[in-house]
């Protein structure tokens, strides 16, 4: 239910509706594709991915303290319950984002926060997964909550596009967007009680103060990589796991981006397209999950970054079909499709694979941490690269920079299969 409740945001702010209407209600007020922020210009496309790059920067930073007051304090429940109301409220604030002169600074920060209270309450969610869920299971439990999550995600993103043709419809671009916005953070922060209301409340008993918990928060992680360093199998899968996140985070946060600047595909095709995404990614995360239970996790992780690479070499050749004068509408929608089948899979088989990995211990959360850290460094990097090369030689050429992290996750897979196989003789 959790992935019910938060997964509209990343579908309805990062994926769809804010990045087009970041790009389109900057370019009406400034008459280009180009912001004024801080005494400096950008590239409006560009500071949409720096923002997301800041926001995954400061909770990378801020998680190891975190997950250690959380573990040593048993209450990440609270700390789950404070990034989820962030989130919530910074969606709703984006509701005030709005011309003819829009306030950037305001809505960047909104956007920021409301990133920092997504990612800030994963880490807390995911580490209840080896409390909630036998070895066994968590390969199905995991996928069973991603396919909630594009379930009820597909369902107020139908809201939002129906509001957006309603208001549309009466001359009113902007209006539809913002209420969309509202909703996702009354949406977020609602079905979020169903998940309170049952989720275990952590035991560990008080053995620290708090001074030298925030203290040991960076000595868990390192804690935590010492004991990584020790289990073959994990190190190469964390490794793998660092570089194809960089290519899957960032193509999920970029794509719709890529439609609409790239390939000048209209909102309400894009919006169609993600919906296509959706809904082909709830079979596609099961899928994986019985595939995994037949072949094993690594072998399947292995399939599917292949197939990333691919669809990262078909955006770019459609790029270059566009250029010619070829209209690309229904190829945007086969990368869709191919996005779809693999998008819940690579993420719902990562989260069960590394608590399958992880040694038996009671601090979940500092696992989770590191585990979470690692994804968010990899996304910094990731959409940072896909910003700095958009501003210098274009959008189109950024996807070839994620083609080296999928093949580097892919060598460093194949590295941990292959420890795996050895083990086991």
């Amino acid at each position: 239910m959790y992935d019910w409740a938060n997964s509209v945001y990343n579908l309805v702010i990062t994926t769809t509706f804010f990045p087009i209407y970041f790009a389109g209600i900057t370019k009406a007020a400034y008459g280009e594709n180009t912001v004024p922020l801080l005494g400096r210009t950008f590239k409006n496309t560009a500071l949409y991915d720096y923002a997301l790059a800041v926001a995954y920067f400061v909770i990378a930073l801020a998680l190891p303290v975190l997950s250690s007051v959380a573990d040593s304090r048993g209450n990440k429940k609270k700390f789950m319950q404070f990034f989820s109301y962030l989130g919530g409220v910074a969606c709703i604030g984006l509701f005030w984002f709005k011309g003819p002169e829009p306030l950037v600074g305001w809505g960047v920060l909104c956007f920021i926060l409301a990133a920092m209270g997504y990612v800030g309450s994963l880490v807390f969610y995911n580490s209840y997964l080896p409390e909630i869920a036998e070895p066994h299971d968590r390969d199905w439990v995991s996928a069973r909550g991603y396919s909630m999550g594009y379930a009820g995600s597909v369902l107020l993103q139908l809201i939002g596009f129906a509001l957006v043709v309603y208001f549309s419809a009466q001359g009113d671009e902007t209006s539809g967007p913002r209420y969309t916005f509202l909703l996702v953070g009354l949406w977020w922060i609602g079905f979020a009680q169903i998940t309170f209301a049952y989720l275990p409340d952590s035991k560990t008993p008080r053995t620290k103060g708090l001074r030298e918990i925030l203290r040991a928060g960076f000595k868990e992680l390192v804690a935590v990589w010492n004991q990584v360093k020790r289990l073959r199998i994990m190190k190469w899968f964390l490794t793998a796991f660092f570089f194809y996140s960089m290519g899957v985070q960032t193509v999920m946060l970029a794509a719709t981006l890529f439609g609409s600047q790239v390939l000048a595909l209209p909102t309400d095709k894009l919006i169609i397209t993600v919906v296509l995404i959706q809904l082909v990614a709830i079979p596609g995360a099961m899928l994986m999950s019985f595939l995994s239970g037949k072949l094993g996790n690594l072998p399947v992780l292995m399939a599917v970054v292949v197939v990333w690479i691919l669809i990262c070499v078909a955006a770019y050749a459609v790029a270059i079909l566009k250029e010619g004068g070829t209209d690309v509408e229904f190829h945007f929608y086969g990368l869709a499709i191919g996005v779809g089948l693999v998008m819940g899979g690579v993420q719902s088989l990562s989260r069960s694979t590394f608590s399958k990995l992880m040694p038996a211990t009671k601090d979940t959360a500092s696992f989770f941490s590191f585990y979470d850290v690692t994804e968010k460094i990899a996304i910094v990097i990731g959409i940072f690269s896909f910003g700095y090369i958009d501003e210098i030689f274009g959008m189109k050429n950024s996807v070839l920079a994620l083609i080296v992290f999928f093949a580097l996750g892919l060598v460093a897979l194949m590295r941990a299969y292959y420890s795996e196989r050895q083990a086991s003789h």
